[in-house]
C-alpha cells in the first residue's frame, strides 16, 4: 500500500470518526427501554438486544463460526469496533488489559468488529489481540442500535451483567476509570 493510499485511508477514518462523534453528541439520546430489560424477561419474549446478541453466531478472525451464547451468564463488556476507527483502535491495549485483569473474576470482553472478514483477520493478527473478536461486517451497527447507539457512532460499548441487563452504555472512546468503577459495582 503506497503512501497516498494510507492517507487516503487516513483521512476517510478520521472524517468517519468525526462524523460518527458529532452524530453520537448530537442526538444523545436515552437508550431504548428493552435494553435494559432482562433477558428473556417479564413477558418471556425473546428480541431485547441482550438475548438478540446472545441468538447470533458470528466467524472470529480465523473464520470458525462462535455461538456467543457462550457469554450468555456470565457479565460482559461488548466493544463495537471497526478497524479504520482510531479511538477504536487506541482503546484496544486498554481493553486487553482489561479482559487481562478480569479473566479470573469471570468478567469477559468481547469485541465485534464492523469491517469485512479478511479487514478484521488481517487487523487481529497484526495487532494480536488477546480477547475474543467476532467479525460482524455492517450488521454489527445494527446490533448496536438495537443497544442504544442511535447515532451508529463507534467505538461503543455495553456492559451487561450475569443477569442479562444492560447495566451501561459508552459511546466514544472509553474511560477506563469509568469502566472499572462499573464493574466493581456488578459485584455489590
Amino acid at each position: 500500500m503506497n503512501k497516498q493510499t494510507l492517507f487516503t485511508f487516513a483521512g476517510i477514518a478520521v472524517l468517519a470518526g468525526a462524523l460518527g462523534a458529532y452524530v453520537g453528541v448530537r442526538n444523545k439520546q436515552a437508550p431504548p427501554v428493552a435494553a435494559t430489560m432482562p433477558a428473556g424477561s417479564a413477558a418471556g419474549t425473546a428480541g431485547t438486544p441482550v438475548e438478540t446478541l446472545f441468538a447470533e453466531t458470528m466467524n472470529d478472525p480465523a473464520g470458525k463460526a462462535q455461538a456467543l451464547a457462550q457469554w450468555k451468564g456470565k457479565p460482559l463488556v461488548v466493544n463495537f469496533w471497526a478497524p479504520w476507527c482510531p479511538p477504536c483502535v487506541e482503546e484496544m491495549p486498554e481493553l486487553a488489559d482489561l479482559a487481562r485483569e478480569h479473566s479470573t473474576k469471570n468478567i469477559n470482553v468481547i469485541g465485534i468488529g464492523i469491517d469485512s472478514p479478511t479487514n478484521i483477520a488481517e487487523f487481529a493478527t497484526k495487532f494480536k489481540i488477546t480477547y475474543p473478536i467476532y467479525v460482524a461486517g455492517i450488521s454489527g451497527t445494527d446490533l448496536s442500535r438495537k443497544f442504544g447507539n442511535s447515532a451508529g457512532g463507534l467505538p461503543y460499548t455495553v456492559l451487561i451483567g450475569a443477569d442479562g441487563l444492560v447495566k451501561k452504555t459508552y459511546l466514544g472512546r472509553i474511560k477506563f476509570d469509568e469502566l472499572k468503577a462499573d464493574l466493581a459495582a456488578l459485584k455489590s
